[in-house]
């Protein structure tokens, strides 16, 4: 797996765990989306990625976009 799949797997999963978590616990757990979507939005501005580097950090293969 590359850095570029790990990074859109995790911020896939954030935002299903935080939809989820929102219908079945209380309704502000929406804001676990909402960061994930703003994270991702800052990521593709700036090119930075917190994500991109702890799985960098972890031994992930680089891809194409985070490097």
């Amino acid at each position: 797996m590359t850095l570029d799949r790990a990074v859109m797997a995790f911020a896939g999963c954030v935002v299903l765990i935080g939809v989820a978590l929102s219908l079945t616990v209380h309704p502000w757990w929406i804001a676990l989306t909402a960061f994930a979507g703003l994270n991702m939005l800052q990521a593709s501005l700036t090119g930075f990625c917190p994500a991109a580097r702890l799985f960098k950090a972890f031994g992930v293969r680089p891809g194409a976009a985070f490097r």
